[in-house]
């Protein structure tokens, strides 16, 4: 594959320079880490090219699509890891509502309302290092009434899992697992010390051994350097993730990591080169614009959908999201079209 840094590539205007790139990841080859590193390093000027390079990458895999999902903060807070990030963690002090998992009735409202909106995944998110057994069943039993009752796909987002977690939760009809690794493993013990990096990918083997799909991502803007944010664009390659929500984040107030870290400018470009080498990176994923877009993006929003074509619509765990009627105007506005990507309702 033609480096980036190749002195004819160089040579050549910044559309061009991008279209190279393009052109090799189109044909089946892979970005090295010096060329996903130069496209966060690009400048600003060139911001244009790179956009449109991605935005072909995108086209070829997955048209004007975007995909809509729905998340439901199914239990929260109290939980019992130390992730320095997270307003739910056991060091956090943030001023967040705190309760056991949600009944049955009131996750059936959320796949209601996620089908109201025009979402094709419904992603059902619980606090802490894993399932209890008693979460566990009440899970399996929810998800087979969703399965009989809405065109939904549903994502679980549980912590840890065993290998014989994971099988429980397909035969229940789970379609994918969010397990994000967040960042890279060298700066991963910087946001996290009661459980490893390694953790994280041993689920991600088991929910791949079990037969679902993956959604797994990270947060952008923690005081990680450029080079983590490659390293872990490059891992997830090398899953070959289903999604990848590429968040970008936003210091909750009593949360560790927003009292002892001065936090990484993220001004709307960069987080648009970061999008775009997501893209280059994993051109099959769909790549979701997660937490933090509203703030980060700004009125560059819609550029971002021109590289992800997925997003929430509605509010994340504990911060509130842009209201849904905006994100259906901005994808009128791009002339896209909203996936329904639900499965059959089973008998």
């Amino acid at each position: 594959m033609a480096l980036i840094n190749d002195p004819k590539t160089l040579a050549a205007t910044s559309s061009a320079r991008w279209n190279v790139l393009a052109d090799c990841v189109l044909e089946g080859g892979k970005l090295s880490a010096d060329e996903a590193l130069a496209v966060l390093h690009s400048d600003d000027d060139e911001l244009l090219g790179l956009l449109a390079a991605a935005y072909r990458v995108r086209r070829a895999a997955h048209g004007n699509r975007v995909h809509l999902n729905l998340l439901v903060n199914a239990k929260s807070g109290r939980c019992g890891e130390d992730c320095g990030y997270c307003s739910q963690s056991r060091g956090s002090k943030a001023q967040i509502n705190k309760y056991p998992l949600l009944d049955d009735d009131e996750l059936l409202a959320g796949a209601r309302e996620a089908t109201e909106r025009g979402a094709g995944t419904y992603c059902i998110v619980t606090a802490g290092r894993g399932p209890l057994e008693t979460e566990l069943v009440r899970i399996e039993e929810t998800v087979r009434r969703i399965k009989r009752e809405y065109r939904l796909r549903v994502c679980v987002s549980p912590g840890l899992l065993t290998p014989e977690q994971a099988k429980r939760l397909k035969a229940a009809g789970v379609n994918r697992i969010n397990h994000n690794l967040n960042t890279s493993e060298r700066f991963y013990q910087k946001i996290c010390t009661t459980h490893s990096y390694q953790d994280r990918v041993n689920t991600l083997q088991a929910v791949r051994a079990a037969g679902m799909e993956i959604c797994c991502g990270g947060i952008v803007g923690m005081g990680e350097a450029d080079e983590d944010v490659v390293e872990l664009a490059l891992r997830l390659a090398e899953f070959e993730v289903d999604a990848l929500p590429v968040n970008f984040w936003l210091p909750i107030k009593g949360t560790t990591l927003a009292e002892e870290t001065v936090p990484r400018p993220l001004d709307p470009r960069y987080c648009l080169k970061v999008l775009a080498m997501f893209r280059l990176t994993n051109p099959k994923t769909v790549l979701r614009m997660a937490a933090g877009r509203e703030v980060h993006l700004g009125p560059l929003q819609p550029l971002g959908l021109y590289v992800a074509d997925s997003m929430f619509v509605g509010d994340y765990l504990t911060t509130k999201g842009q209201p849904p009627k905006d994100d259906y105007a901005m994808i009128e506005a791009l002339a896209f079209e909203v996936v329904e990507e639900g499965a059959e309702k089973e008998p």
